[in-house]
């Protein structure tokens, strides 16, 4: 299981095929990471990832997907 207090605002989000796919903006909830519009591919919109995805924590959040396979499956939203 993966400590969750380690994940801190603006730590850069990497695939396991080591792509990045984002900035931690907050934690959403109890289950899921909000990435920064800012770092999003279209610039206007927040995505989601669960974190059942999270892989490991150390200067960056590591997930268990590639980059392709996050991409086609985060959630999207405009808050």
């Amino acid at each position: 299981m993966v400590d969750i207090s380690l994940i801190k605002t603006h730590m850069d989000v990497i695939s396991s095929d080591l792509k990045s796919v984002g900035k931690v903006d907050q934690l959403e909830g109890t289950d899921r990471i909000k990435l920064t519009k800012q770092s999003a591919p279209d610039g206007q919109h927040h995505h989601f990832i669960p974190l059942s995805w999270v892989d490991r924590i150390d200067q960056h959040v590591h997930l268990n997907k590639s980059g392709a396979d996050v991409t086609s499956h985060w959630q999207h939203g405009r808050q």
